[in-house]
C-alpha cells in the first residue's frame, strides 16, 4: 500500500513539473502575437467578417490562464458600411487551469473591456448586421445544453466595462438609441446564489424622441446556477431625464428585489417606489413571464399631485379658472396592464380636487391609438374651472372677449366614452343625474347622448363640434321637458319675477371661430312652451285699464301691487336665420284673455321685439274693480301689446301708438259712413 501511494506521489509530482517546465518554456519562446494573422483568418472563415487586432496579445499560463488583447476591431456586415460592428481598446480575461481540469470548475479572474464601441443597426428592409452571428437554435436549447454539459460551479472574482459606447440605428422605423459612458462593475459572482453588489452608470440618448439623460444602478445580484434563479436584491435608479418635461427632470426608483427565473421565463418584483415630475408613484407588479408577449399588469397609487405644477414642467401655461385652487390636487389608484397597443386601467379610483370618479380608462400607446373610458363621479362644480369674470372697468361684460372654440385642443383628440355624474352645477345652473357619451376622432367632436334631470325636468341633447375645416362648426340638438321656470330663471339670468314649468326643443347649427361668431351665425329652428305661471313685473290687466283712461283723458285706476300677470300657457315656435329667430305664431293664454302675436329675437344681443294682439274672453270676478262700461269695452276690442327689451326682464305695455291710431282711424271712418250716408240720402 505504501509503494503504490509513493508511486502516486512521484507520478503526480513529475505531472506538476512537467506542466510547470512546460508553462516556462511557453513563455519563454512562444509569442501570441505571431499569431494574429491565423486568428484573423479562423475569425474571417467562421463568420464572413475581418477581425483586426492592432494591439498587442499577452498571455499567461499558469496558475491563471489569462489573456489580454490591445486595440481590436471586429468588421461589420455586408451592406452595413466600413465602420465595425465592434471595437475596444483592452480587453482581458483570465481562467484559473487547475478547478477547470481537475472539477470541471470555471473560476475566473477579471473579465474586463474597454472603450468598448458597439454599432448595431437594421437596414430599411428589417435586416439587422448581428443576425448572421446567432446560432441557428434556439436560446432555450442552448441554455439547456449549457447547463447541462457544464456539469460544475461558475468562480467569476470581477467583471467590468470601462467607458462604453453602444448605438442602436433602426433605418426601418427611424429610431436610434446611443449609451454613452457606460460603466459596469459587478463583484464576485459564484453561482451560489451569494449576493454580488453591481455598480453601473449611464448616458442614452433616444431619437426621434429626444429623451435622453443620466441614469445611476446600484443593486446586489445573486445568481444560483442549479436552478437558474437570478435576483436583484435592493434595487436604486437614479438620474436626471431631459426631453420629457421643458427642464432636466430627477427619477428616483426603489425597489426591495427583481426575481428572474430563467429555466421558466419568469420575473418577479417587489413593490416598485418611483417619482418623477414631481409625482411619487407605488406600483405592486404582479409575476409576469417574458417568454413571448410581455403584458405586464400591476396595482398603482399616484400620490396628490397639483396638475398645474405638471403643466408648467411640460412648458403648458396653467389655465386661468375662476377658482385659482382648481386644478391642484389629483390622486390616482388603479390596476394597470399594459398591451401591445394601450395601457388598460381597470379599478380606477381618481380624486380631482373635490370630485371623485370611478370606473376604467384605456391610454393608446400610440398617437394614432383611441382613448377610451368609462367614468363615474359623484359631484363638480365646473365653474370652478371656467375662466375668471374680468370686474375691471376697462374690460366690462360688453366688451368682453367671446369665448372661442378650442380647436387645437379637439384636432387630435381622439377619444370615446361615457361619463356619468350625480351632480354637476355651472353657476347657478344644476344638472343631477348626468349621463353623457363622447367621441372624437379627426377634427369631429360629438357629445351624444346627454342626459340629465335640470330644476325638477329632463334635458336630452346631441351638441357635435366639427373643426376638421378651417372655420370651427357647432350643431345643438336638445330638449328640455317639465323644468321648473323660475329656478331655470334665476340661473340663467338672476330673474326672480316668473313661474310656472317650461318645455322647449333646439335644433340650431352656426359657424364660427367664437361663440358669439357662432350666435350671429345661427340657423335651425326652436319652440317652447310655458305653462301655469306667473309674471312678477307686468299686470297686463292694469295696464290695459291704464292705456283706456290715458285714451279718454280719465283718471288712471289704482295699481295693485306687486304688479303681477298669471298664464295658463304660452307658446311660440320660430325659424332663425343669422342669429334672428322669426315667429309668427305667439299665442298665450290668460285666466281674461288670449294674445296672438309675432316679432323677433335676437339671439347674439339677447332682446326681444314682439307684437301682441289681446282679447279679453270672459268676466271673472277678480275684474270686478272694472266699471261695465270698461267691461263691455275690452270685451268688444282687440287690443295692441308690445313686447321689447332684453330677454331676461322683458316690458310688457299696450301698444298705446296703435291705440291711437287705430282710434282715429275708426273716428274717420264713421265719420265718412255719416257723410256718406247723407250723400246717398
Amino acid at each position: 500500500m505504501g509503494r503504490v501511494f509513493k508511486l502516486l506521489l512521484w507520478l503526480v509530482g513529475g505531472f506538476v513539473t512537467l506542466f510547470v517546465l512546460a508553462s516556462v518554456a511557453i513563455y519563454m519562446f512562444f509569442d501570441p502575437n505571431d499569431f494574429r494573422e491565423q486568428i484573423s483568418s479562423s475569425v474571417k472563415n467562421q463568420t464572413g467578417r475581418d477581425l483586426t487586432i492592432a494591439g498587442d496579445i499577452s498571455l499567461d499560463i499558469f496558475p491563471w490562464l489569462a489573456v489580454e488583447v490591445g486595440e481590436s476591431s471586429f468588421g461589420n456586415a455586408p451592406g452595413f458600411g466600413d465602420e465595425p460592428m465592434a471595437s475596444f481598446e483592452r480587453a482581458s480575461f483570465s481562467v484559473r487551469l487547475l478547478p477547470v481540469i481537475l472539477r470541471r470548475e470555471i473560476v475566473v479572474g477579471a473579465a474586463d473591456i474597454e472603450s468598448l464601441r458597439l454599432n448595431l443597426e437594421v437596414n430599411q428592409s428589417g435586416v439587422s448586421n448581428w443576425e448572421d452571428l446567432v446560432p441557428q437554435e434556439s436560446a432555450r436549447d442552448a441554455d439547456t445544453s449549457t447547463a447541462s454539459e457544464s456539469g460544475g460551479g461558475i468562480d467569476v472574482n470581477s467583471i467590468g466595462i470601462i467607458d462604453a459606447t453602444i448605438s442602436y440605428a433602426n433605418h426601418e422605423s427611424g429610431e436610434t438609441i446611443s449609451i454613452n459612458q457606460l460603466n459596469l462593475e459587478i463583484g464576485r459572482l459564484t453561482g451560489d446564489g451569494s449576493d454580488v453588489p453591481v455598480e453601473a452608470g449611464m448616458q442614452f440618448d433616444v431619437q426621434p424622441s429626444g429623451l435622453g439623460g443620466t441614469l445611476e444602478l446600484d443593486t446586489n445580484l445573486a445568481f444560483n446556477a442549479a436552478n437558474g434563479e437570478l435576483r436583484l436584491n435592493g434595487v436604486t435608479v437614479d438620474g436626471t431625464l431631459e426631453g420629457v418635461a421643458v427642464i432636466p427632470t430627477t427619477i428616483s426608483l426603489r425597489t426591495d428585489g427583481v426575481e428572474i427565473l430563467t429555466n421558466e421565463s419568469r420575473v418577479t418584483l417587489q413593490t416598485i417606489d418611483l417619482t418623477a415630475l414631481d409625482m411619487h408613484i407605488v406600483a405592486d407588479i404582479e409575476p409576469l413571464s417574458y417568454e413571448d408577449q410581455i403584458t405586464p399588469r400591476a396595482t398603482i397609487a399616484v400620490e396628490t399631485f397639483s396638475p398645474r405644477s405638471l403643466m408648467q414642467l411640460f412648458g403648458v401655461p396653467p389655465p386661468e379658472t375662476a377658482d385659482p385652487a382648481a386644478l391642484s390636487r389629483v390622486t390616482i389608484n388603479a390596476t394597470a396592464e399594459v398591451t401591445a397597443v394601450a395601457i388598460e386601467l381597470s379599478e380606477v379610483a381618481i380624486k380631482l380636487d373635490d370630485t371623485s370618479f370611478t370606473g376604467e380608462l384605456s391610454i393608446p400607446t400610440s398617437t394614432t391609438g383611441f382613448y377610451q373610458f368609462d367614468l363615474a363621479g359623484d359631484s363638480i362644480d365646473l365653474s370652478r374651472y371656467m375662466e375668471p369674470a374680468d370686474v375691471s372697468e376697462s374690460t366690462a361684460s360688453a366688451d368682453a372677449a367671446p369665448i372661442e372654440i378650442p380647436a387645437d385642443l379637439i384636432r387630435p383628440l381622439n377619444a370615446r366614452g361615457k361619463f356619468k355624474l350625480d351632480k354637476a352645477t355651472m353657476g347657478n345652473i344644476v344638472l343631477e343625474n348626468v349621463d353623457l357619451g363622447l367621441n372624437s376622432s379627426k377634427g369631429k367632436m360629438r357629445v351624444f347622448p346627454i342626459s340629465s334631470q335640470l330644476f325638477g325636468g329632463t334635458y336630452r341633447g346631441d351638441v357635435r363640434i366639427d373643426v376638421s375645416g378651417e372655420v370651427p362648426a357647432l350643431s345643438l340638438n336638445e330638449e328640455i321637458a317639465g323644468v321648473d321656470l323660475a329656478k331655470l330663471a334665476k340661473a340663467m339670468f338672476a330673474a326672480d319675477n316668473v313661474t310656472g314649468a317650461i318645455d322647449g326643443s333646439f335644433v340650431l347649427q352656426g359657424r364660427g371661430n367664437d361663440m358669439l361668431s357662432i350666435q350671429k351665425d345661427l340657423s335651425g329652428n326652436l319652440s317652447l312652451e310655458l305653462t301655469d305661471g306667473t309674471y312678477v313685473g307686468t299686470d297686463i290687466w292694469y295696464e290695459l285699464r291704464r292705456a283706456r283712461a290715458t285714451l279718454k283723458g280719465e283718471q288712471a285706476p289704482e295699481a295693485v301691487l306687486p304688479a303681477t300677470t298669471a298664464f295658463s300657457a304660452v307658446r311660440m315656435s320660430g325659424v332663425v336665420t343669422d342669429g334672428i329667430m322669426q315667429s309668427d305664431d305667439l299665442f298665450a293664454e290668460l285666466p281674461f284673455m288670449q294674445l296672438t302675436g309675432s316679432g323677433q329675437v335676437d339671439i347674439p344681443a339677447g332682446t326681444v321685439d314682439y307684437g301682441m294682439t289681446a282679447r279679453i274672453l270672459e268676466q271673472p270676478e277678480f275684474l270686478s274693480n272694472a266699471s261695465a262700461e270698461e267691461l263691455q269695452e275690452f270685451t268688444e276690442a282687440v287690443i295692441p301689446l308690445k313686447i321689447s327689451g332684453p330677454l331676461a326682464s322683458p316690458s310688457v305695455q299696450p301698444d298705446l301708438e296703435k291705440l291711437l291710431r287705430d282710434k282715429v282711424e275708426d273716428e274717420v271712418k264713421d265719420l265718412l259712413k255719416d257723410k256718406l250716408k247723407g250723400l246717398f240720402d
